[in-house]
């Protein structure tokens, strides 16, 4: 079994992605340009898939892992969140901007956290974006204790684990629900991003740029 190729072998490209919705209109789009997809689409329990008449090997991991696997070069490219590659600040080429996925990435909780007036000393901020929440609120000179919560952020200042949750946000239906509100953008514009290694962009350059280019050329027929 073909699981070890390097990054420098011309033969294979590697591309990462995280199981869900993400992936899923990436392969609508890869089809679209002739590439296989249906081992990727239903993987089982494996994590690397093949279309091999293109020599394209899909790994399938976390989508905060996807930026390490293409920083270490183990991933040729990968398909991500441009919220996670702000976390990860790895020093990756972003090649694209696939359009899906929109969100922002906005503080919420309830009105009278907003001025981080609160009756303890530390303005605690529960998000699964550690140093995005270091770097917002220390540019403002705002001491705070990050909580680090994967699930169900909401919940921080519902229950009074925290003041504010630091969290992506789509429809912002849930924050109504719970009746929190959003109190600040930290960064709008939230898109899937194509990404690519330094180095893969150096030795697999025309393999690489065949799906950038592909890629934009599907999202501009989708328009």
């Amino acid at each position: 079994m073909r699981g070890h190729e390097s990054m420098t072998d011309p033969r294979t490209l590697t591309i990462a992605l995280a199981k869900g919705r993400l992936a899923d209109q990436t392969f609508d789009l890869l089809e679209r340009m002739g590439v296989d997809c249906a081992e990727a689409r239903s993987p089982g329990r494996q994590l690397v898939l093949w279309d091999r008449a293109n020599d394209i090997r899909f790994v399938l991991v976390k989508p905060s892992d996807v930026p390490t696997y293409v920083a270490h070069g183990v991933a040729d490219l990968g398909v991500v969140g441009k919220d996670t590659l702000l976390e990860a600040g790895l020093p990756l080429y972003e090649l694209l901007d696939l359009g899906f996925g929109r969100c922002r990435l906005c503080v919420a909780g309830y009105a009278e956290a907003s001025g981080g007036s609160v009756s303890h000393a530390t303005f605690r901020v529960a998000t699964k974006f550690p140093n995005i929440a270091r770097r917002w609120w220390g540019e403002k000179g705002v001491p705070i204790e990050i909580i680090e919560l994967h699930g169900s952020v909401e919940l921080g200042p519902v229950i009074g684990l925290s003041d504010v949750i630091l969290d992506i946000v789509e429809t912002g239906s849930t924050l109504v629900a719970n009746g929190l509100t959003i109190l600040d953008e930290v960064a709008g514009g939230i898109t899937a991003r194509l990404v690519c290694n330094r180095v893969s962009l150096k030795m697999k350059r025309e393999r690489v740029l065949w799906i950038a280019d592909g890629l934009a050329a599907q999202l501009k027929e989708k328009r």
